[in-house]
């Protein structure tokens, strides 16, 4: 028995069975975190290591390298449970000390995504609150993730050099 359908109806059909495929296999998810900074004391979380020789190692002064390993959590308190961490690298790669690269994993260690990461690497610019870097990998439930991470500075101590930064992850996983 002959199809009843026309060729050019089976093209149709055919077309939108592979578009609806393909934007439906690249899911957006959105996930909305904490870090607590800390840059001075002993229970520091970032901090200098190098820098050029005879320069003030600082965020603003070129080539100065910093690693981080701050806490990440759900809320902004120093008591919420803590989900992972943000550990990498923090680079004041402008001359003019406006730019900072930014190369970090958050690496989860709580809930649902425990044992899995999230890899962040771009230009984080100092002078602005909400700053956007890319997610360019990850591993265990984020896979081949690709997408962008807002960091946004909630609030900022002065005297301890303590921040919160709201970390906004928008994510397109395969």
């Amino acid at each position: 028995m002959a199809s009843s359908f026309s060729t050019p109806t089976k093209l149709l059909f055919l077309s939108l069975f592979l578009i609806t495929i393909m934007v439906s296999k690249g899911q957006q998810n959105t996930m909305v975190f904490f870090l607590q900074d800390v840059a001075t004391g002993p229970n520091a979380t970032v901090t200098p290591v190098t820098g050029i020789n005879g320069k003030v190692w600082s965020y603003n002064t070129f080539g100065t390298i910093f690693v981080i390993d701050d806490p990440v959590s759900l809320t902004t308190s120093l008591n919420s449970t803590p989900i992972g961490r943000v550990q990498g690298l923090l680079i004041a790669s402008s001359l003019d000390g406006t730019n900072v690269n930014v190369v970090v994993s958050i690496v989860f260690n709580n809930f649902e995504y425990s044992g899995s990461t999230l890899e962040i690497q771009g230009i984080s610019r100092q002078g602005e609150n909400y700053r956007e870097v890319s997610v360019v990998s990850g591993t265990g439930r984020f896979r081949f993730a690709r997408g962008f991470a807002a960091f946004e500075t909630i609030s900022y101590d002065e005297a301890t050099k303590h921040s919160i930064i709201r970390l906004s992850i928008n994510l397109v996983q395969p």
